[in-house]
C-alpha cells in the first residue's frame, strides 16, 4: 500500500501560479502511476493530470492543458502539479491518487487517495 499526503494549496489571485506536492510513503513510489483529480463546489470529481511510472508519459484534461504540468521526483517519493495562470474555475479541492499499471483518467481506477488540499482562486 501507499499513503499520500497533498500540500501546497492556498488562496491566490487569478493569474497566479501554485505548486501542489503529493508525498508518498509505503511501497516503492516508482511502482505507481500518479494522478491529480479535483472536486469543485457542487461538481463531480474530475481528472486533472496523470503521469506514468517513468515520468515520460503525461496526460492532461483539456481545461488545464498548457497551464498545468504534472511531474514526479522518485528520489523524494513526491509528485507535483505546477499550476499557472490560475482562474476562478480552478477553485477546488485537489486530490492526489496512485495506482499500478498504466495511466488512467478514471477516478475509480485509482486505489489510493490523499485527503486533498484546497485551492481557491479569487478573481
Amino acid at each position: 500500500q501507499v499513503q499520500l499526503v497533498e500540500s501546497g494549496g492556498g488562496l491566490v489571485q487569478a493569474g497566479d501560479s501554485l505548486r501542489l506536492s503529493c508525498a508518498a510513503s509505503g511501497r516503492a513510489f516508482n511502482s505507481y502511476v500518479m494522478a491529480w483529480f479535483r472536486r469543485a463546489p457542487a461538481k463531480e470529481r474530475e481528472f486533472v493530470a496523470s503521469i506514468g511510472r517513468t515520468g515520460t508519459d503525461t496526460y492532461y484534461a483539456d481545461s488545464v492543458k498548457g497551464r498545468f504540468t504534472v511531474s514526479r521526483e522518485d528520489a523524494k517519493n513526491t509528485a507535483y502539479l505546477q499550476m499557472s495562470n490560475l482562474n476562478a474555475e480552478d477553485t477546488a479541492i485537489y486530490y492526489c491518487a496512485a495506482r499500478y499499471s498504466v495511466p488512467s483518467r478514471v477516478a475509480r481506477d485509482f486505489a489510493y487517495w490523499g485527503l486533498g488540499t484546497q485551492v481557491t482562486v479569487s478573481s
